[in-house]
């Protein structure tokens, strides 16, 4: 039983080194793109999949923090 999680374990760092140097080995532009789809695809399963609460929610605390923001900047004293 040990055994299998160590090697899981084991399996698991190997692909995270893996991947940290290929993202390393990328260009500029490249990582861009890497971000950008990710982003993209976040928001897509986001808009697909969350429930509306959870939008309401989020859209809340997101107006919120702006309108804190604003307050804030208009206080000069």
């Amino acid at each position: 039983m040990f055994q299998n999680k160590k090697t899981g374990g084991l399996l698991l760092a190997g692909l995270a080194a893996l991947a940290y140097y290929k993202y390393s080995k990328m260009s500029e532009e490249q990582k861009k793109n890497i971000v950008g789809d990710l982003k993209a695809k976040g928001q897509k399963l986001y808009d697909e999949y969350a429930p509306a609460e959870l939008k309401d929610l989020l859209g809340k605390k997101k107006t919120e923090a702006t309108e804190t923001f604003s307050e804030s900047q208009a206080f000069s004293g």
